[in-house]
């Protein structure tokens, strides 16, 4: 088959590369200059990623797609067990093994923790374990923790809920939180390993994915934004280039407007979507150095920041350091998110100079709200036509495994419909 991709993000490059594999010929289509979608590299001395992305061990789609296209992941990610020190606290940490087993000792090493909150959270743990790790459908994360002693919601069900779904914990989904806390941490030995970029983001699979693809003879066309997409007779028309099928792995914004005229209820679920900015700042501060390469920070009413990351420790820019503030939708509105984060530095690090700000990095629409009860739209739209992207109906956040997986399935589902398209008389 002929096969369109609109969409060179993540999901794009997945659905791609499958089908690719498969004996497809693809053509794919990206609207900005270079590959990636929101986890891509932004050209500039030095180089610098358009955010700071993590990837954990449970992201087993995304690390085969990358050893797929040649990517040494050992190489290009830094593993290491999960670990969320605070500054001048080791906070949790998880050591290897059997997830339960791992999860109970680090839990119960933890001293910064009062006995009585460590053995709480064993408790409430047990209990999610015990009830499949399900939850209402309206229930918050908030909710879901309401009765844990404070300093949990604080410094473990609050961090790890605004870094998985970029949502504030009382307006974040616990269905979609539970989820990610089970494949994360219960689902198997390093899922909860902690992978940290050492390249540029552009490396781990955009520019590689591009040139895997580019030697199986696929066409890729950056820069160009598909600007109408129609059916015509058997086939469809991608600025009037017929296909078999398409897949649209384009921001759901996009996959709105591509089929408002094709398939109208589809189109408005995609475009109903509320969003949630991320905010990376990054500060330079020269023969300076964290305790971790990756150190969590505790927020508050002028302290943005839930997250610092140590370039230097990563190979990447020695003296470099970015803070990530997720769910950031009242920082941007304020305006003095990057002062706010340099006296958030100054007041919680120690530092060999007095950092500056370097850049700031604002993603308005990084992710979909994660909300209770939040309508997502189908993969499938019309036959020879189906979405891929983290927002597409699935148990997962807006997470680069999210993306990877969407773009796996829409492939295996445009598979499905040229096998029923051989069979037909």
């Amino acid at each position: 088959m002929k096969v369109a991709v609109i969409g060179g993000g993540w999901a794009g490059l997945s659905a791609a590369v499958s089908l690719a594999e498969a004996g497809h010929s693809v053509t794919l289509y990206e609207m900005a200059p270079q590959l990636g979608g929101r986890a891509r590299s932004v050209p500039g001395e030095p180089v610098c990623d358009n955010g700071q992305h993590i990837l954990i061990g449970a992201y087993v789609e995304t690390l085969a797609l990358m050893r797929r296209v040649g990517v040494d992941v050992e190489a290009a990610l830094l593993r290491t067990p999960l670990h969320l020190p605070y500054p001048g606290e080791p906070g949790l940490r998880l050591p290897g093994g059997q997830p339960l087993v791992s999860f109970t000792r680090g839990v119960l090493a933890n001293s910064q923790w009062p006995l009585s909150a460590r053995l709480a959270l064993l408790v409430r743990a047990g209990r999610w374990l015990l009830q499949g790790f399900k939850a209402p459908a309206d229930q918050t994360v908030a909710a879901l923790a309401a009765g844990l002693p404070p300093v949990l919601a604080r410094d473990l069900v609050e961090p790890l809920c605004v870094a998985a779904l970029n949502t504030p914990a009382h307006q974040a989904s616990a269905q979609v939180f539970l989820r990610v806390l089970r494949d994360a941490l219960f689902s198997g030995p390093g899922s909860a390993d902690l992978l940290l970029p050492r390249q540029p983001l552009s490396d781990l699979l955009p520019a590689p994915a591009e040139r895997w693809l580019l030697a199986r003879g696929a066409t890729v066309r950056a820069g160009a934004r598909v600007h109408a997409l129609a059916r015509h007779h058997a086939a469809w028309m991608v600025d009037g280039e017929a296909a078999d099928a398409v897949v649209l792995a384009c921001s759901a914004r996009e996959a709105a407007r591509l089929t408002a005229d094709i398939a109208p209820a589809w189109s408005a679920e995609a475009a109903a979507f509320e969003y949630q900015p991320i905010v990376t700042v990054t500060l330079q501060s020269p023969g300076s150095r964290l305790e971790a390469p990756m150190v969590a920070l505790r927020e508050g009413p002028d302290a943005p920041a839930q997250f610092v990351f140590d370039h230097g420790q990563l190979g990447l820019a020695p003296g470099r350091f970015a803070f990530v503030v997720s769910g950031a939708a009242t920082w941007v509105a304020r305006g003095d998110v990057a002062e706010r984060v340099r006296d958030q530095a100054l007041a919680a690090l120690p530092w060999a100079e007095p950092p500056v700000i370097e850049r700031v990095l604002i993603e308005k629409r990084a992710t979909f709200a994660c909300t209770p009860g939040l309508r997502r739209p189908p993969a499938a739209i019309a036959p020879g036509l189906v979405a891929a992207g983290d927002y597409v109906a699935g148990p997962y956040p807006a997470t680069l495994e999210g993306a990877v997986r969407a773009g796996r399935a829409a492939s295996r589902l445009v598979a499905s419909a040229s096998v029923m398209q051989n069979r037909s008389p």
